[in-house]
């Protein structure tokens, strides 16, 4: 399967149906605390205000993030909540979906940047998308993290 395979929607809060909501929360929490055993609130107060992306197939969603404005998390416009689900790891759709979220940010919010707090064992990942550190690591939910902003071409 590649990510021309699948169904990418893009929803504002209140275009969630209760079942697409209920798969964006549970896929988050079977990642984010389930599989990386963190306990913490998923459920922070952003989604209201935040854009979806999501990755389907059929009716399974396979990936997500959420990209949020700017002054909502951060100064920046910012990407959050990145994951691909199990059933569809090494497919490379993180880089796709990574990919999609900042053109999603960048017409939205143009010229607002882009920040994002990710895992300090994905730095890689991102740089090669476009992103640069800038801070050190600091402990998030028991989660070594850095800050990364997304270096726009002139």
């Amino acid at each position: 399967m590649s990510a021309s395979e699948l169904s990418w929607q893009l929803y504002r809060f209140d275009e969630l149906s209760t079942d697409q909501l209920y798969a964006i929360i549970r896929l988050r929490q079977d990642i984010f605390v389930v599989e990386q055993n963190c306990i913490y609130s998923d459920l922070d107060g952003l989604d209201q205000e935040s854009l979806h992306l999501c990755g389907w197939r059929d009716n399974e969603l396979l990936c997500y993030l959420r990209c949020l404005p700017p002054g909502l998390d951060y100064q920046e416009s910012a990407l959050g909540r990145i994951l691909v689900g199990p059933a569809a790891r090494g497919l490379k759709l993180g880089r796709e979906l990574v990919r999609r979220g900042i053109e999603v940010n960048l017409k939205q919010w143009p010229g607002s940047g882009i920040r994002i707090g990710a895992q300090a064992y994905l730095e890689g990942f991102y740089e090669d998308l476009g992103f640069e550190t800038c801070s050190d690591v600091y402990d998030e939910d028991g989660i070594p993290h850095i800050k990364m902003t997304f270096k726009e071409s002139p």
